[in-house]
């Protein structure tokens, strides 16, 4: 097989959140006398940085709006997301038969470090991952840097390691670190918006192992 390891993007490509990042997003809205969104809005333009979403939707951004409006996202996100979100389907599985390929995991995720840890123990793939690579911000800030530090320190060729991943982000970092990228369509991006990379695209974990089969 071409590739050695996967580098996990952790959000809408493991964990199934877009729906409830909309939710959050939407009671931040209302608070604010604003008009909800669609998920098919959502997906359609959210992106990183995310200051620049948060500008689309109308948010005053100065710097301490945003911070406020980043601390209030994540204070609802997280009272909700370890009763209410789940793993996308057969994502144990999925995890174990590629495993099973000869092929070792780790995540890099734009989640800060402690909500990664705790999310990858509390849905139970904890034994899945070599290292959990999250950010020391709430502001989904600093995933080419800590992708560059993280390549750095694997014991493989870039050439070697797929980044996995459900948004145009994704794709920047695989570039910036060097590794060929698969993207999810089941994710934060619409399967339009990741089709401009050119990129090979999948629908669902299923699919992927199919793909990496075929390597």
């Amino acid at each position: 097989m071409q590739y050695k390891h996967v580098i996990w993007d952790w959000n809408g490509t493991l964990l199934n959140d877009t729906w409830l990042c909309v939710e959050v997003l939407n009671g931040l809205l209302a608070r604010r006398g604003r008009a909800p969104i669609s998920e098919d809005v959502y997906r359609e333009n959210f992106g990183f940085p995310v200051i620049h979403f948060y500008e689309y939707l109308g948010f005053d951004t100065d710097v301490d709006s945003f911070d406020q409006v980043s601390r209030e996202f994540i204070g609802d996100y997280e009272a909700r997301w370890f009763d209410e979100c789940a793993l996308h389907r057969d994502a144990h599985e999925v995890l174990t038969a590629m495993s099973g390929l000869g092929l070792t995991h780790s995540v890099l995720s734009a989640a800060k470090q402690e909500a990664l840890d705790a999310g990858i123990v509390h849905y139970g793939i904890r034994e899945h991952f070599t290292g959990l690579v999250g950010t020391d911000n709430i502001y989904a800030e600093g995933k080419v840097a800590r992708g560059l530090h993280w390549i750095e320190q694997l014991p493989w060729k870039p050439e070697e390691v797929v980044m996995i991943g459900d948004t145009l982000h994704d794709f920047e970092v695989a570039e910036a670190i060097g590794t060929d990228c698969i993207l999810m369509a089941h994710g934060h991006h619409t399967p339009e918006r990741l089709a401009a990379t050119g990129k090979r695209i999948v629908h669902s974990l299923r699919e992927l192992v199919e793909v990496l089969g075929e390597e």
